[in-house]
């Protein structure tokens, strides 16, 4: 990944945002009508548009102020999923238990978070910091005595006399953000009023580790 700024894009605004996954598939129509379809992405990349969470001046001044600092579409950095931003379902607490990360060896002492999805397992970059929770064997554990996390990889690393025992189910939860970058190097902006500005669009796209 080129250079990363751990700075949030400002949250206010995020939260307006329109925006969701993209997949890359491939498909091809055969003679007999049957279809042939390939995924050529092993993972989906998300996209947004902010421009729709600028309701105020001061938002639009925050933007301004976060894409300079960026330097357009340069710096990657953190963005809030207003839809799809914890391991368990909107509305309800992050609990230990939330996503399987793997079994215990008695030897491994690193897990990456990640977010399941059916069968599509979701890797988890940028944890929230201070927001995740580990159990193992559903005993939840506490950091940092018994494991650290980087908050800008999501792996966990267990200490060496807390490595997980053979047979046990490492899971975790966790609030997260999205490592993304600017889809454009140039904004448009309008001031409709003294009090109010808009910038029509604010393309961002997800940026992959």
């Amino acid at each position: 990944m080129q250079p990363f700024h751990d700075v949030r894009f400002p949250l206010g605004v995020s939260f307006g945002a329109t925006g969701g996954p993209e997949w890359k598939n491939e498909i091809v129509a055969l003679t007999s009508g049957h279809e042939q379809r390939n995924a050529r992405w092993a993972s989906s990349r998300h996209h947004y548009d902010a421009g729709t969470g600028v309701r105020s001046l001061a938002d639009l001044e925050e933007v301004l102020s976060f894409f300079e600092a960026r330097c357009g579409s340069l710096l990657a950095f953190r963005f809030r999923d207003p839809f799809d931003h914890q391991s368990c379902a909107a509305g309800k607490p992050i609990a230990a238990t939330d996503q399987v990360l793997g079994q215990g060896d008695g030897k491994q002492a690193a897990f990456q978070l990640q977010k399941r999805y059916g069968d599509y397992r979701r890797t988890i970059s940028k944890p929230v910091p201070g927001s995740v929770r580990v159990a193992v064997g559903g005993i939840e554990k506490q950091e940092p005595a018994d494991f650290t996390v980087d908050v800008l990889t999501g792996q966990i690393v267990f200490k060496p006399d807390r490595i997980p025992p053979a047979g046990t189910s490492v899971t975790a939860g966790f609030a997260f953000d999205v490592p993304v970058r600017f889809d454009t190097d140039r904004l448009t902006i309008s001031v409709k009023s003294f009090n109010a500005g808009e910038i029509p669009t604010i393309p961002i796209i997800e940026v992959k580790a």
